[in-house]
């Protein structure tokens, strides 16, 4: 069952009834009107279901839409290679005075739907010519998403919304990381993918089950994050392989743990040696650097992981250093060593990034300068014998040499997770800053510090908090309406709704008091913000709950795939006693 309105069935509602303050210049407004109708009946209807949030102005002004509160320029977006050929130009668009040319051009280069060989018109596959357009498309279909779903408490609060987060949007206070800005909107506000073939899955609030979308765009990806599962058969190894290609093409970035996979030193049930997870890794590896995240030029973003009892964590550890070895050699003979040249476009595993899970046991062993084993895969059996030191030594090598592999430390990640109930945290995303359940997704956004930095230095607390119970909500409201490459995601966004809201621009806030970085005094402004931001996202979340209830995974820990809830999920160190912490000696 479809729960969004079909893109052209619903356009001959009149525009004069719908409570909406969306200007119809630069093409935004003129022909969504069915669609923001559509959502408000279906949250209307759903008011007897749920309370509802209350939203006053704190950065708009009532009665004026954030967009005629500010001076607007035409410009060019150009981009130059090194040799000073464009690469990238359009010509007349519109954007805030106030903005930046380098802002200019990402979000004209990056975010601009359409082509523009068909014209300006975006619901004819044109190209947006207005940072009004690209805000607006964003910010007036989640707020049509949480008209439907219940999240406002009257039309006039989900108004005010839609003007403080468009507000906080064009004024630059705030940000939704990459897919927002690729994926939503083009089919609500634009038709976009209407004749398209299914997309992914997403969760159907009405069944209670996760459903491959009708069409590409009608749900959105939405997530940049995710962390996938992968198991020790070639069906499994070849369909991480497709989820990560529709990943990268959406604009995410995914990191996958790989230790489940079979070594090189053991067997296979029907003889012979398996080849290994960094074979695969090459395959994953060539994947990410075909397909082009979002569409665009930048390349994808992946990370591996492979925990430190693994047989074959010494040549994990050594790949990336001995390809960027290869590399100098290449350039040594006049080939090409710039970012995308020919040297390191002739390596491997470019297009990942590694990293070490370390556990206790393996710290401690390094520490105390003793032997470690690495166990196979399948039965836990000792098989090679270590020198934790020596390992422990050609990570730093080779991070010195190349950055990678880095470290993450299993046993610290699992005794801060926050749903023990379900399984161990395996992996992380590319930038390792989502860390959470195998099969999930988290959706970002920043907030710009400087931003709230009043006049007379202080900064504004209060502002700070309303714009982080805005992007909690419109986060929150994501959740369902985005799609996810495979089932289980889909199923276990809805279940943990796991959330992203971090802030940019510290190193800038910081030195603006004249301290340092690397200072206590800028420790302590990073801490105090971060306590305020994440204070204020919890108070908000318990708001959400009291006014939809409580996501499904704060009473049930249950997860897909995994089979005993309430328990850790035996693992290949399930045998190991409870970690005790590194010693402090």
């Amino acid at each position: 069952m479809k729960t969004t309105a079909a893109p052209a069935k619903s356009r001959n509602v009149r525009p004069e009834a719908i409570p909406s303050e969306t200007p119809t210049g630069s093409g935004v407004g003129s022909t969504t009107a069915g669609r923001h109708a559509a959502a408000v009946a279906a949250g209307q209807a759903s008011k007897s279901k749920a309370k509802g949030m209350a939203f006053e102005p704190v950065f708009s002004k009532p009665g004026v839409h954030p967009y005629d509160e500010i001076e607007w320029e035409k410009r060019t977006a150009e981009i130059t290679d090194d040799s000073g050929k464009a690469i990238f130009k359009q010509e007349n668009v519109e954007v805030p005075k106030s903005w930046s040319v380098l802002a200019t051009k990402i979000a004209v280069s990056k975010y601009f739907y359409g082509d523009i060989a068909n014209g300006t018109d975006p619901h004819k596959h044109g190209r947006e010519t207005s940072i009004r357009q690209l805000v607006h498309r964003v910010t007036r279909t989640i707020t049509d998403w949480g008209i439907k779903d219940g999240y406002f408490k009257s039309p006039e609060d989900a108004e005010v919304f839609y003007r403080e987060l468009t507000w906080l949007c064009v004024n630059q206070h705030g940000a939704f990381n990459s897919p927002v800005w690729f994926n939503v909107g083009l089919y609500h506000q634009y038709g976009v993918g209407a004749e398209s073939g299914k997309g992914n899955y997403f969760f159907n609030r009405t069944t209670g089950q996760t459903e491959r979308a009708p069409t590409q765009y009608e749900y959105p990806q939405g997530s940049a994050c995710f962390i996938q599962a992968v198991e020790d058969n070639m069906e499994s190894i070849m369909d991480l392989a497709r989820s990560e290609a529709m990943l990268f093409k959406f604009g995410s970035g995914t990191g996958s743990d790989l230790s489940t996979i079979r070594s090189t030193r053991e067997k296979m049930s029907g003889g012979g040696r398996p080849s290994g997870p960094m074979s695969f890794l090459k395959v994953y590896d060539q994947i990410a650097n075909v397909v082009k995240s979002g569409g665009k030029t930048r390349r994808a973003a992946k990370m591996n992981t492979l925990k430190d009892f693994h047989p074959d964590i010494e040549e994990f550890i050594m790949a990336k250093q001995k390809e960027e070895r290869k590399a100098w050699a290449l350039i040594e003979q006049g080939y090409d060593g710039s970012y995308n040249g020919e040297a390191y476009g002739s390596i491997m595993y470019q297009n990942e990034n590694l990293s070490v899970r370390a556990s206790d046991e393996f710290m401690n062993a390094a520490i105390e300068d003793k032997e470690f084993w690495t166990k196979t895969v399948r039965d836990g059996k000792p098989c090679e014998k270590k020198r934790a030191k020596d390992l422990l030594r050609s990570i730093s090598e080779g991070t010195w040499i190349c950055g990678d592999p880095g470290m993450q430390f299993d046993d610290t990640i699992h005794g801060w997770h926050t749903c023990k109930g379900t399984d161990r945290q395996h992996s992380t995303n590319p930038c390792s800053e989502y860390l959470f359940l195998n099969n999930t997704a988290c959706n970002l956004a920043s907030l710009n510090l400087m931003k709230f930095k009043k006049a007379d230095d202080s900064f504004d607390v209060e502002r700070f908090r309303a714009a982080v119970r805005v992007y909690i909500t419109a986060q929150e409201i994501l959740v369902d309406n985005a799609s996810y490459p495979t089932a289980p995601i889909a199923e276990n966004s809805h279940i943990f709704r796991t959330l992203g809201l971090g802030f940019a621009n510290l190193g800038s806030l910081i030195m603006s008091y004249g301290k340092g970085y690397d200072s206590n005094e800028g420790r302590g402004l990073a801490g105090a913000i971060t306590s305020l931001m994440t204070g204020t996202a919890y108070e908000v979340s318990a708001e959400i709950s009291s006014a939809t209830g409580p996501f499904p995974g704060y009473h049930n820990a249950r997860c897909a795939g995994v089979e005993k809830p309430g328990q850790r999920r035996a693992d290949a160190r399930s045998h190991r006693a409870p970690p005790q912490g590194l010693r402090a000696d």
